[in-house]
């Protein structure tokens, strides 16, 4: 009879201990809060670079103009739950956020989006420190500026730099650190009359254009020997050294001509 009760508890443990691994399994996993979100793809990949991993972002990555997106009342609950959300101060978002009452002000950071040497390297140490990635971001930027030593040296030994160019406002900070010789900018405005007049008087070697707001295809009527690249601003994915390969391409078009 003893035994026949301790099998039976025995028995009834065994269901209970079943049943309560059964709950455990079937219940939906939290999905965990994102550490650190983004408004853009352009100021995530700067917190790559500074060593900031797995960054969420608000504007979809494949957007052409991520600054437009409008945000949504799930976007500023991910804004809000963030310990840092990172943001460029220009996006049509940030008037929302700012008016939000749920988000943490002192957990807001401005990120200046300028792909320059100097630029990037402030807002690297800036961001690092924050974050405490310190050691990740010098050997993230350290591979970042060889990326630009290497770009400005192959520049100067294809005699590129002798070259006149004409860019896009936009892309003169990457142009310039490559020792590029910038002649003359045009942009964001369509060419005017009076700009294309100028590309066929002085028939730029290179003409450098942006990908994000194109618009120097006028210029190949008047000067139809100029060589023209586009270049990215920023990417269209997050996360895989997306700053670094963007640039690294924008850099290969260039040593392509």
């Amino acid at each position: 009879m003893k035994n026949m009760n301790k099998a039976h508890v025995l028995g009834m443990a065994l269901v209970l201990l079943v049943a309560l691994l059964g709950l455990s399994f079937s219940r939906p996993v939290q999905p965990m809060k994102p550490a650190y979100v983004a408004s853009t793809s352009w100021v995530a990949a700067i917190a790559e670079l500074a060593g900031i991993d797995d960054v969420a972002t608000i504007a979809p990555a494949n957007l052409k103009h991520p600054p437009e997106y409008e945000i949504t009342p799930e976007d500023i609950v991910k804004v809000s739950q963030a310990e840092l959300f990172m943001q460029a101060g220009y996006e049509a978002m940030m008037k929302t956020i700012a008016n939000a009452a749920e988000v943490d002000k002192e957990k807001v950071v401005k990120v200046k989006t300028t792909n320059s040497l100097e630029n990037l390297g402030n807002m690297v140490q800036m961001l690092s420190e924050k974050a405490g990635t310190k050691e990740k971001a010098d050997k993230c930027f350290g591979e970042y500026k060889k990326l630009i030593e290497w770009g400005r040296a192959q520049v100067s030994e294809k005699g590129l730099d002798k070259l006149t160019v004409w860019v896009h406002k936009d892309q003169i900070p990457l142009a310039t650190d490559l020792g590029l010789n910038v002649a003359g900018t045009f942009g964001s405005a369509p060419l005017t009359s009076e700009q294309l007049a100028l590309a066929a008087e002085k028939k730029f070697d290179i003409i450098i254009d942006n990908l994000h707001n194109a618009i120097a295809d006028p210029a190949k009527s008047v000067s139809p020997d100029s060589a023209v690249i586009v270049w990215r601003n920023f990417p269209d994915h997050t996360g895989n050294s997306a700053l670094y390969n963007l640039v690294k391409a924008n850099i290969e078009a260039l040593l392509a001509l």
